[in-house]
């Protein structure tokens, strides 16, 4: 299957979830606890069983992995969901959600979208084919290619983290960025050299390692690995990576 035929799929099924995301947002939903303390609600659901509907009919061989709904079928091609990164934000009226799409092909993430439409962007890449910004609904004009910061040395460098403990953890020779609901998307247009961000599940990190990846930035996870189901770990500007994961401590690998 080509990447440009599963992009062009990824794109027509996150406008669809988009717009019913948006609708919800519009309308006010409130948001309840799961088992494991993070907060759902009627619209995570929904846009989730309507991109695992449309995807499933168009790829019928495919399986699935999602926040709300589980895995579903088993192959070499996985479609990871989260239908509302953010739902604190999303709940509270706050346009500060996306919706995340990533392909993943025997183990390696292939195509990914990340769609924030109360914001009216879209970030996306494909292996090998660069990471895109554009307006939503996506415009040609209003598309523009992303490329990470060249900042070389620490003492220049503007940094973030998830939290306080990880921002008390990055050298203290670098700055610190102020904080922001979307320190990734900062990174991949080069407005910050890096983030720390150990935490959160695979839906959470498979579009963005590709993302930053394709922007000319690296991920390390908390393994030493680029895998995004080992809780987090730290993306960069690559020029910077090596030496701030010797800070951190990060296991090293051949």
């Amino acid at each position: 299957m080509d990447s440009g035929d599963d992009l062009q799929l990824a794109f027509d099924t996150s406008d669809l979830a988009a717009e019913l995301a948006l609708a919800h947002f519009e309308a006010g939903v409130s948001a309840t606890l799961k088992a494991d303390g993070t907060p759902v609600t009627e619209a995570d659901r929904a846009v989730e069983r309507l991109l695992r509907e449309a995807l499933s009919e168009a790829r019928p061989e495919d399986a699935f992995l999602g926040e709300e709904l589980g895995q579903l079928g088993e192959s070499d091609r996985v479609w990871i969901l989260d239908p509302i990164d953010g739902t604190g934000f999303f709940s509270r009226g706050d346009p500060n959600w996306r919706i995340h799409i990533a392909l993943q092909v025997q183990g390696t993430t292939e195509v990914a979208l990340v769609t924030s439409p109360a914001l009216r962007r879209c970030w996306w890449a494909t292996r090998g084919g660069g990471s895109f910004e554009s307006s939503w609904p996506r415009e040609e004009s209003k598309t523009r290619r992303l490329q990470v910061s060249t900042t070389s040395t620490l003492a220049d460098a503007v940094l973030d983290a998830l939290d306080n403990e990880s921002r008390a953890r990055l050298p203290p020779s670098a700055a610190r960025a102020p904080a922001s609901p979307l320190p990734l998307v900062e990174l991949v247009r080069g407005e910050i050299d890096a983030f720390l961000a150990e935490g959160f599940h695979i839906w959470d990190h498979a579009p963005w390692v590709l993302l930053v990846e394709e922007a000319g930035g690296r991920f390390t996870d908390r393994t030493g690995g680029r895998a995004s189901d080992q809780g987090g770990g730290l993306y960069s500007n690559a020029i910077l990576h090596s030496q701030l994961l010797a800070s951190l401590h990060y296991p090293a690998r051949p």
